[in-house]
């Protein structure tokens, strides 16, 4: 039985696309962003805006993932430089909330949960959390891909 890192590197960086472009619209086409009555209407738009290009980019990185053909490493990259640019982007953006007033949840979205592990804090944010698995899942896409390219 062979160990196929790019087959593992395809499948780490489909489930990484799968957590910045279909889950988005799972998590903010709905009450609690796109359609929620507290926002005003442009932000509204901008979500709307935000989601559908996530589902844009995610079926590129899909194609580029699962296509066949030549340059299989180099397009993995690409991908997995796609899914950095969304995830620094995300903790840019939280990082600057200071400075624009932001939140990381509103009172009618998705509240904390009680950490699993209270080690950094007793209540967990699920947008921290769940980008913070998919970083992860990033790492683990690209350790699997540089073996492949190593080995």
């Amino acid at each position: 039985m062979s160990f196929d890192r790019i087959l593992i590197a395809r499948l780490l960086f489909s489930l990484m696309t799968v957590g910045w472009a279909i889950l988005t619209v799972v998590a903010d086409f709905n009450k609690t962003h796109a359609t929620n009555p507290a926002w005003t209407p442009h932000a509204r738009f901008h979500v709307v805006w935000q989601i559908s290009s996530y589902v844009g980019f995610g079926l590129l990185a899909f194609g580029l993932i699962w296509w066949p053909g030549p340059l299989a490493v180099e397009r993995l990259y690409l991908v997995a430089l796609m899914g950095a640019i969304v995830y620094a982007a995300f903790f840019a953006a939280l990082i600057a909330m200071p400075i624009y007033g932001g939140a990381a949840y509103d009172q009618n979205g998705y509240q904390p949960f009680r950490a699993p592990i209270p080690i950094i804090a007793k209540r967990w944010d699920a947008n921290i959390t769940a980008f913070s698995v998919q970083l992860a899942i990033l790492a683990a896409g690209l350790l699997a891909v540089s073996g492949a390219v190593a080995g």
